[in-house]
């Protein structure tokens, strides 16, 4: 039994106890609720955490420790000549037995010992299942028939419930911030490494960027250009494009459908807009690629000037394009959210709608129209393949947005693909442009809530 059909035979079993828990607190009331202390729900509650969360904490558990155990025990069964190899070409060949297991693939051809390893790790795997399955909803099935004696008019379910809830809730919003914090200290020490190769003045204000190393010194190009400056332009360059698009357009949309457009054509309108989030970002970086940038390099040709095949205005309208509609739903449903009452009082002061829309509601609505736009400015500066496909790699510094450029992101995903060593300048420099994006995206946010704040102030 694999992890995911075990996982589907407790969400079941949890289910079972549920009704189990439900129906037992109903019998014990012998009448309307007259001898419970909560409703039946929480009972049916309290028996569905007790019949899942044991077996869901054995199965977290397992997913954790499962490769590291499997690892040790077929390692242990290899031969004493093959245990003595270095760490890194014993972790090749416990890599060549996963997938001769797997797959019936590995790089070296596969001897008896291989064989008799990648059989040992499928029994290990199978078996492990099968225990685990067994260990898993006997636990559950315990912890069941514990809920179920425990239920009775003494039994207080409710704030039982309400305990474990709020034990979860502060143990997501933990694990959140610590991934936060993980994140952020992956990228620090990272780019800590990558400064010890690179200067920090040249990174930040450097002008040409090439980061081509060489794996050896004795290669052509062991040294390269790491100033991320054109590479930030292009980044700005792009996301400014994309927002001149994106900005007026969707909050008009949203200001439209929310105070002037019938239920009717609102009904069918903002669907159709919401279906452009769901398009995939490949298939708008075809349409930018085979059709804008086709389109406005023969515009600006017949018109006498350059454009590059692969242009900055044609990445940037596609992706103004595709965020519309982060900026419209959001800004339509804060807009909504205005209480009615204002408007109310400004019509009965007599003033006319585009007065009301412009005076009242959109001051009123700021805050979260603030919250639209950065949301949309984050999605353009995360965007990559919109980016690759109409605006190049080339990291040219420029305001030109006929000329080819690239962004933050393209970069980091070219320094990262392919056989890299990741003790090397041009690898390490992933986590620079990730760190320096980190921070421009903090203090715009920063500066943006500073802006809200003040206005908000002179509002009230």
């Amino acid at each position: 039994m694999t992890p995911l059909t075990l996982l589907v035979a407790i969400v079941l079993l949890a289910l079972g106890a549920y009704y189990v828990g439900r129906a037992r607190a109903l019998r014990v009331a012998d009448g309307p609720n007259r001898r419970l202390h909560s409703l039946p729900s929480y009972y049916g509650m309290y028996a569905a955490l007790w019949g899942g969360l044991p077996a869901i904490i054995i199965l977290g558990l397992w997913v954790i420790m499962e490769p590291f155990l499997i690892r040790e025990l077929v390692l242990a069964g290899l031969s004493p000549e093959q245990q003595a190899l270095p760490p890194a070409k014993l972790g090749l060949l416990y890599n060549d037995i996963r997938n001769l297991a797997s797959a019936g693939a590995t790089s070296t051809a596969a001897d008896a010992g291989m064989r008799a390893a990648a059989d040992h790790y499928l029994w290990l795997k199978s078996t492990g299942h099968w225990a685990l399955a067994a260990l898993a909803l006997c636990a559950g099935a315990m912890g069941l028939g514990y809920a179920r004696s425990k239920i009775g008019s003494a039994l207080r379910a409710r704030p039982a419930v309400e305990r474990v809830f709020m034990i979860l809730l502060i143990i997501s919003s933990t694990l959140a911030v610590f991934v936060t914090i993980g994140i952020v200290l992956s990228l620090i020490f990272e780019s800590i490494r990558f400064f010890d190769k690179v200067s920090l003045f040249e990174f930040l204000f450097g002008l040409h960027w090439s980061p081509q190393t060489a794996l050896r010194a004795d290669q052509v190009g062991s040294s390269g250009a790491f100033g991320a400056i054109p590479v930030f332009t292009g980044t700005l360059l792009i996301t400014a494009i994309a927002m001149l698009v994106a900005g007026p357009i969707g909050l008009m949309s949203a200001i439209y459908m929310s105070e002037y457009a019938s239920p009717q054509v609102r009904g069918i309108a903002k669907p159709i807009l919401e279906i452009l989030a769901g398009i995939p970002t490949v298939v708008f970086g075809f349409f930018a690629a085979l059709t804008v940038g086709p389109a406005i390099r023969g515009l600006g040709e017949s018109l006498g000037l350059s454009v590059a095949s692969e242009s900055a205005l044609a990445a940037g309208l596609v992706m103004g394009v595709m965020i519309i509609p982060f900026v419209s739903s959001l800004s339509d449903d804060v807009i909504n959210a205005v209480p009615q009452a204002l408007r109310d009082g400004s019509y009965a002061m007599g003033a006319t709608k585009s007065e009301t829309t412009k005076k009242v509601i959109l001051p009123a609505a700021l805050p979260g129209i603030v919250g639209a736009l950065l949301l949309a400015v984050s999605r353009a500066i995360g965007e990559t393949m919109i980016v690759v496909m109409a605006a190049g790699l080339a990291a040219n510094l420029t305001a030109n947005p006929f000329e080819a450029v690239t962004t933050v992101t393209v970069q980091i995903v070219t320094l990262l693909v392919g056989d890299q060593e990741f003790d090397s300048a041009k690898t390490l420099a992933a986590f620079a442009l990730g760190l320096v994006l980190f921070c421009m995206t903090l203090v715009l946010n920063v500066i943006a809530l500073k802006i809200v704040q003040k206005y908000r102030e002179q509002y009230e």
